[in-house]
């Protein structure tokens, strides 16, 4: 006989959860128990990563939604929808996101509210839509993809680093609003991760990068991943607010 598994009976919605960290991520999930419900830019997406995994996991729910993250009312459809199938929504990831390098010379309103839309909008739409059902329960978690950009900044493209650390104001003070409501609010600060975005660099750019970390390795999909994990299982239960930075640095 197995034991539980970490998140069993939980249902769990992650938004850029079709590949890179927010696949991982599922299929984390799934292995632990819940059932997940991936968000995508396309429904298409959402569907190729739905059956992808479905093969690996035949016997769990998994579904695919792709609604507009910049608009509440886009959201709130697409969670009403999940909740009517599904019941309300235990654990929100928003891992959903877009970065940016344009330099601030260059940098047009529309970059700027591109990036601002998806990366802050989106978390909100999202988490407001989830804790209409989350408040009156008493409970949930809430988990956002932020980025070690967002403690260190970067030489070009201000407005990636400016977005994650609005993700981090966000989780620390919805944590404070939302913990009397028994919803616990975190988020995870990636450093380099070996995504498809990653591999397209060129060898010669990424040594030096992986000469900086004391673990002397980038970082795996997989570890963003079990991070995720543990927040959003009772293990985490008496941590809220916290920026969890999974980056291989040392720290004093």
């Amino acid at each position: 006989m197995t034991g539980k598994k970490r998140l069993d009976g939980k249902i769990a919605l992650i938004t850029g959860g079709s590949r890179g960290i927010g696949f991982a991520t599922a299929r984390a999930f799934l292995r632990e128990g819940a059932t997940v419900v991936i968000a995508a830019s396309t429904q298409e997406s959402a569907n190729r990563a739905v059956e992808k995994l479905r093969e690996e996991f035949p016997l769990s729910f998994i579904g695919g939604i792709s609604p507009d993250l910049s608009s509440l009312d886009d959201v709130r459809r697409a969670f009403s929808e999940v909740q009517e199938k599904m019941g309300c929504v235990d654990i929100l990831v928003n891992n959903a996101g877009i970065s940016e390098s344009t330099p601030l010379i260059d940098y047009t309103e529309e970059t700027f509210d591109k990036v601002m839309d998806l990366n802050v909008k989106g978390v909100f739409n999202t988490i407001r839509a989830a804790v209409e059902c989350m408040v009156p329960r008493g409970s949930g978690v809430i988990l956002s993809t932020s980025s070690m950009v967002s403690i260190y900044g970067q030489t070009s493209g201000f407005a990636y680093p400016a977005s994650k650390f609005a993700v981090n104001g966000l989780t620390v003070s919805l944590a404070r609003e939302l913990g009397p409501k028994g919803i616990r609010v975190n988020a995870v600060a990636p450093g380099i991760i070996n995504t498809d975005m990653m591999r397209a660099v060129p060898e010669d750019v990424i040594e030096p990068l992986i000469a900086q970390i004391p673990l002397r390795r980038l970082g795996q999909p997989e570890d963003i991943a079990n991070a995720f994990v543990f927040l959003a299982s009772e293990e985490a239960s008496y941590i809220t607010g916290v920026v969890l930075s999974v980056d291989g640095m040392a720290r004093s």
